[in-house]
């Protein structure tokens, strides 16, 4: 059998050992644009999961990558001069360019043939005689292209920005830096790689972006030397950096891309052609690591080929059929943290340091996991709130005008709130002359309806509702305007929500804790 690998990123160069190994007769060839030594970015990322399923297929190689990079267990988020840890992260990170070069030694030694420093098109490799052609062509994917109609590709482009760079400054592990300008609030994901660097990925918002001039910057001589971006963060973030300089490498401001295929395979003419990684879906960085998913892509389409000899159909259905779930649960948890990073400034605004580090450790999962993860930092944090709140955060009253609510979880009636006194209407007005008591806004069921419900929930805010009650939509767009509800407009927020049970209670401690709303309710009749 012969194997054409479009792509030589870390997904390609691994399908193409593993498959090249599992079946010394197969012919493998990997082609890539680029020389072997040049790459872009700084580093990658590998939870220990992935690390122990890399070294369940190829040991050499989680042996050597273990020695060349870093491991941690903590997560740090700093900002106001505070810093908050939440353990039980076991993660590890090496170089970009030292993974590829370890794969690229990999496939040479297990006799793959390796065509690099020029551009080959998708038609030249389908018409080579090859029994299957493997898109491992990343992000933008020019096999993927050639067929968009046929795998049906989906895009989401995010409204926050990022840039990709580097620095000589040493992390102790992962660390999320927040830091405040006339022009906004900035973000940094940094992680030691090994060798004495550490990456460094800036995020901010649209605005923020424009108001400090960084939209200006281009990718000058393609090597993105950032004028302007690079002495701004180095000023911004210089109480972090301790005097060291930030690096680019091809660094260039970008919004991240989502993406997912229809189909990951399909039938050129008579040339079966199969999508991995970036090339088939994408999740942000924040949750998913890129290179961590075509990795995996590469061991599971190896597996289907062995599992299912002379039948290529049969065993890219295979391929799809295991990993799709896989990447799907990944892109799902993947979507409230991107969100997230959109609007992290006004989570910063709005909350205490304490809350906030709560509020971005629970972005994508509820408390009921984070607390498996390290319970003496969700301690730490229920401490806080019962400080300054005098109780555990859904026994906390709350005042709603002259009435009094004893806990944060509530039944909801109708358009109205159960109270041990009686009723609290959410649309009428309590008195001739005075706003209502609350506003109720239906969540849109996609995020494309975001825009006009905050539009009427501004316009409903200035009469000056006691209540901001949220419901409908779906858990994230609910969330997100509630948050904007409570954090943009400095409403006291009411999220309906459809849980019963235990799961209601960790999603409603969740919410209050994290500052998301104030209240959350639940329809008449919900098990609580």
């Amino acid at each position: 059998m012969r194997l054409g690998v479009l792509g030589g990123g870390p997904g390609g160069l691994f399908f193409a050992t593993l498959a090249k190994r599992s079946q010394p007769g197969r012919e493998v060839h990997v082609f890539e644009r680029h020389e072997p030594a040049r790459t872009f970015g700084f580093g990658v990322v590998f939870s220990d999961r992935t690390l122990a399923g890399l070294e369940a297929v190829d040991p050499g190689l989680h042996e050597a990558m273990v020695a060349e990079g870093t491991h941690w267990e903590q997560i740090e988020v700093r900002l106001r001069g505070e810093r908050y840890g939440c353990g039980g992260n076991g993660m590890g990170a090496l170089r970009r360019s030292t993974l590829l070069g370890l794969l690229e030694r990999s496939a040479t030694e297990a006799g793959v043939v390796l065509h690099s420093g020029r551009t080959v098109r998708p038609e030249d490799v389908l018409e080579d005689g090859f029994d299957l052609v493997v898109g491992a062509d990343g992000t933008h994917s020019a096999l993927r292209g050639r067929f968009a109609s046929a795998f049906g590709a989906e895009v989401a482009t995010a409204r926050a920005r990022f840039v990709w760079l580097g620095t000589t400054c040493p992390f102790p592990g992962l660390t999320f830096l927040h830091e405040q300008d006339p022009a906004g609030v900035f973000a940094v994901h940094a992680y030691p790689v090994g060798g004495g660097l550490s990456t460094f990925i800036v995020e901010t918002d649209e605005a923020a972006w424009e108001a400090a001039g960084l939209d200006q910057d281009g990718v000058e001589d393609g090597e993105g030397a950032l004028p302007r971006t690079l002495p701004f963060l180095e000023h911004l973030f210089a109480e972090h950096l301790g005097g060291h300089r930030l690096l680019v490498n091809r660094s260039r401001w970008s919004s991240f891309v989502t993406r997912r295929a229809a189909r990951w395979w399909v039938v050129a003419g008579r040339v079966p052609v199969v999508l991995l990684g970036d090339a088939a879906h994408t999740a942000h960085f924040s949750v998913g690591s890129g290179t961590k998913m075509a990795m995996e892509d590469a061991v599971a389409l190896v597996e289907a080929l062995d599992q299912h000899p002379g039948d290529l159909e049969a065993a890219l259905r295979a391929y799809e059929a295991v990993r799709r779930p896989e990447v799907e649960r990944i892109q799902a948890a993947a979507r409230p943290s991107l969100a997230w990073w959109e609007h992290f400034g006004r989570a910063y605004r709005a909350l205490p340091p304490w809350q906030f580090a709560y509020h971005f450790f629970t972005r994508s999962l509820p408390e009921s996991r984070l607390r498996r993860r390290d319970s003496g930092f969700v301690d730490a944090t229920h401490a806080r709130w019962r400080a300054v709140h005098g109780a555990r955060p859904l026994a906390s009253s709350l005042r709603l005008g002259d009435r009094r609510v004893p806990g944060r979880l509530v039944e909801v009636r109708g358009d109205a709130v159960v109270l041990p006194d009686g009723l609290l209407p959410l649309r009428n007005r309590p008195a001739p002359g005075r706003g209502p008591w609350g506003l109720v806004l239906d969540a849109p069921s996609g995020e494309e309806g975001l825009g006009e419900a905050q539009a009427v929930l501004a316009k409903g805010v200035a009469e000056h509702p006691v209540l901001v009650a949220v419901r409908g939509g779906t858990p994230l767009t609910r969330r997100l305007l509630g948050e904007a509800a409570r954090l943009e407009e400095g409403s006291t927020t009411l999220v309906v929500e459809e849980a019963e049970g235990p799961e209601l209670e960790d999603l409603a401690v969740t919410a209050v804790l994290s500052g998301r709303c104030d209240l959350v309710g639940v329809p008449e009749g919900a098990q609580r």
